[in-house]
């Protein structure tokens, strides 16, 4: 069965708490926080702290993705913020395997995130070793951004190499997701979808997450 993740990039971070029990509430199944450095991506968003505040307010899983440079420095600190997945760039580090064996040692899902620029091949020696891959159809850093054309491809050709390498590997999809795509995205092989402003820019929140779980 496929999850929705929505993502609190986009929710009103004055009214979290009730935001964070509106998505539970409408059936969500996971709620995704976007971690941002300024480097690695041209944004800063939330660190450790704001990650255990969402975690302290929901009973959902955290899905935490890390868009920084040097994400090893960092694992310990969102492993104990209360991350249940956590997801590093294959763009990030020399050091994907170290990663991926010292998140799962925690008893955390691991995670390995590609650009959109990035070619699916440098997944190849890391799929062994991860629960899942993450997608990314925007170019990281904002959110409310399109869908990028052949994103669709991109998906399907790396499931097509999981199949190869990993099966139980799980691809998780994020950017641009939106209601009018998501049947496109999960045909392609996704097994967890991440949307933003679609959940949190609609004019009715819970809606919204109802309307995802009916494609599913």
């Amino acid at each position: 069965m496929p999850r929705l993740a929505p993502s609190i990039l986009s929710a009103d971070f004055g009214r979290l708490a009730q935001d964070l029990q509106m998505i539970e509430a409408a059936g969500a199944q996971v709620v995704h926080v976007d971690v941002m450095d300024g480097h690695f991506v041209p944004n800063i968003t939330i660190g450790p702290v704001g990650a255990q505040a969402v975690s302290h307010n929901s009973a959902l899983p955290l899905d935490v993705h890390l868009m920084i440079s040097d994400p090893e420095k960092y694992l310990d600190a969102f492993i104990a913020a209360g991350a249940a997945w956590l997801t590093f760039h294959i763009e990030a580090t020399d050091h994907a395997h170290r990663l991926a064996e010292h998140i799962k040692g925690a008893g955390v899902r691991a995670g390995v995130s590609i650009n959109p620029g990035t070619p699916v091949s440098s997944l190849e020696a890391i799929l062994k070793y991860v629960d899942y891959v993450l997608v990314m159809t925007v170019n990281p850093g904002f959110g409310g951004q399109s869908f990028i054309d052949g994103s669709l491809e991109k998906i399907a050709a790396v499931r097509d190499l999981i199949e190869i390498v990993n099966p139980a590997v799980e691809i998780e999809v994020d950017g641009g997701i939106t209601t009018s795509n998501a049947a496109e995205v999960l045909a392609a092989g996704a097994d967890t979808l991440v949307a933003g402003s679609a959940v949190f820019g609609a004019d009715d929140p819970a809606g919204a997450v109802r309307e995802f779980l009916d494609l599913f």
